[in-house]
């Protein structure tokens, strides 16, 4: 592991930057656009001034220091609407698409015919799938700038996916066979078929027939990849299906105990970035009756090598059933999938049944994964929160906590989520969408969809269900990773140079059967020449940037 820092914290210590921005002004701040504050010439001075430092680590890609400079702007010249447009535009970069809206809202009431503005929001309407609001707003654009064809096709594409998602809705109320089961009928059909031509790794079969997945065939799909080429369907989906006997049998949350020598390593977001992956395992090690991993969800989706990255997740599911573990992220779900790439890889790739297949396999991943150390802790730290046997525990989810206190391990243990989508409400949605805030209590949420959680909500939840500490991803951390609420939440992100362009490391957390954890960093590899999102349907990649 010579390659990557490993650095072992007290979960009272950060060795990472603090959240990307603050939140944006009350609304008292917004009402500025009816009766506008007197500026004095000396803070439209110090405003320019701070805006062109702004404008500076934006162009860096430092964006929570471009975000935090432009709100120091705006505190001198709230009068002006390009710093809270150009406020926008840094928060959509940082995937506070909630945040970024009410910015470019309050630039449209200070200027409304900001184009500009409208597009912006526009664009965080489309990334938060709220679609006939960014309809409404790409077409106030093209009122106001008629010749724009850029917007003009960025609309027309916008209504066209729109169409197809309530289409997708209107099919599934009529219901559609189990994709599972369909793909299982066509290979007893044999209309799915090894291609003959295919001169890659192979599966082994049994007496029967049925096929077997190999350590060998898995370093050989790995080396196939990584040469550019891809897997014949029929691999792809008894990878799939392989992964999916496993995922079906396993609960809402997961159950992993950690004996005495075995460790386990938290792995945050990956999202399509294969490369990265690859050398991620190359540090974590591969998956073994010593060594556990588990995926905290976000796989797919941005990336350009999704397929890679889940098929080989998928393998070693399939090959190490007890050693490998997949928590659900929201970007495993359709809407996300239709929106930021993932479906149309898939369907490039391998078709729109091997899509169907993925998209329904994605409902049967847990929610959350409870990790247990079976050692007493070596010293009891004075904020120990221990399990009613003394040891210590974790919560591993892809989001984080919930809008009211009561939620308990049996609650989410018990959710129902085979076959369904994790929406907008509810318990799914806010496992796999929340974020952690520095203020006590609640809040609404920077993305737009879920809520904010405080240290105080943090604390009375894992005092109520006896668990250590909380593990999430789901956000961008410049170092990689980041301990917050007292050591009680730490976010964990393993994609560096996310959409190549963050400039953030990557990590993941090690967790030994003491409970003791280690944090380890690493940088991003180098990849073949393709674009994040080169799979996004109807050219709206280059929005999603």
């Amino acid at each position: 592991m010579s390659d990557t820092s490993s650095i072992t914290s007290s979960p009272t210590s950060s060795a990472s930057t603090p959240p990307s921005s603050a939140p944006s002004p009350q609304l008292n701040t917004l009402s500025l656009a009816e009766e506008r504050a007197s500026v004095s010439e000396a803070d439209i001075a110090a405003a320019t001034e701070l805006k062109a430092q702004a404008n500076k680590a934006f162009t860096s890609h430092d964006f929570p220091n471009a975000a935090h400079l432009y709100s120091k702007a705006i505190e001198k010249n709230p009068n002006e609407s390009t710093l809270w447009c150009n406020r926008a535009y840094a928060r959509m970069k940082l995937e506070e698409f909630g945040y970024a809206i009410s910015d470019a809202s309050q630039a449209i009431k200070l200027d409304p015919k900001y184009a500009k503005a409208y597009y912006r929001r526009g664009t965080c309407y489309l990334q938060t799938l709220n679609h006939q609001k960014s309809i409404s707003d790409f077409k106030k654009v093209l009122a106001l700038e008629p010749k724009n064809d850029t917007v003009r096709s960025q609309l027309q594409a916008t209504q066209k996916l729109f169409r197809k998602l309530e289409f997708e809705k209107a099919i599934e109320v009529e219901g559609e066979k189990n994709p599972v089961d369909r793909c299982h009928e066509i290979i007893a059909e044999g209309g799915c078929e090894l291609d003959k031509a295919y001169t890659g790794p192979m599966l082994n079969t049994t007496d029967e027939g049925k096929y077997q997945i190999t350590l060998e065939f898995v370093e050989g799909m790995i080396e196939w990849f990584k040469n550019g080429k891809a897997l014949p369907k029929r691999y792809v989906w008894e990878i799939v299906l392989g992964a999916y006997e496993h995922f079906i049998k396993e609960e809402s949350l997961v159950t992993v105990d950690i004996e005495e020598g075995v460790t386990c390593d938290v792995i945050g977001d990956v999202h399509g970035q294969f490369y990265d992956l690859l050398h991620l395992y190359s540090l974590t090690g591969k998956p073994d009756p010593k060594h556990y991993l588990l995926m905290n969800g976000d796989l797919v989706d941005r990336g350009s090598w999704s397929i890679e990255v889940i098929l080989t997740a998928f393998a070693y599911k399939w090959l190490y059933p007890k050693y490998m573990y997949i928590n659900r992220g929201n970007h495993e779900a359709k809407d996300m999938n239709s929106t930021y790439g993932f479906e149309g890889e898939a369907k490039h790739k391998h078709g729109d049944q091997s899509y169907k297949l993925f998209a329904h396999v994605f409902t049967t991943l847990p929610l959350a994964t409870l990790i247990c150390p079976t050692q007493p802790p070596r010293t009891k730290r004075a904020n120990d929160i221990l399990s009613p046997e003394g040891r210590r525990r974790f919560f591993v989810v892809h989001g984080g906590l919930f809008s009211k206190d009561e939620v308990t391990l049996d609650d989410i243990r018990k959710i129902p989520r085979v076959g369904r989508q994790p929406g907008q409400q509810g318990l799914m949605c806010e496992l796999l969408w929340t974020d952690p805030q520095e203020a006590p209590g609640r809040g609404p949420s920077k993305r737009g969809v879920g809520i904010a959680f405080g240290p105080d909500v943090t604390k009375r939840w894992c005092t109520l269900n006896g668990v250590s500490g909380i593990l999430r991803s789901h956000e961008v951390r410049q170092n990689g990773y980041q301990i917050e609420h007292n050591g009680l939440c730490t976010t964990v992100f393993s994609a560096p140079n996310y959409v190549d362009q963050a400039g953030n490391k990557g990590a993941y957390v090690r967790i030994d059967s003491f409970g003791e954890q280690q944090y380890f960093q690493f940088e991003a590899t180098p990849h073949p020449p393709m674009k994040p999102m080169a799979y996004v349907q109807g050219g709206l990649g280059s929005m999603m940037m």
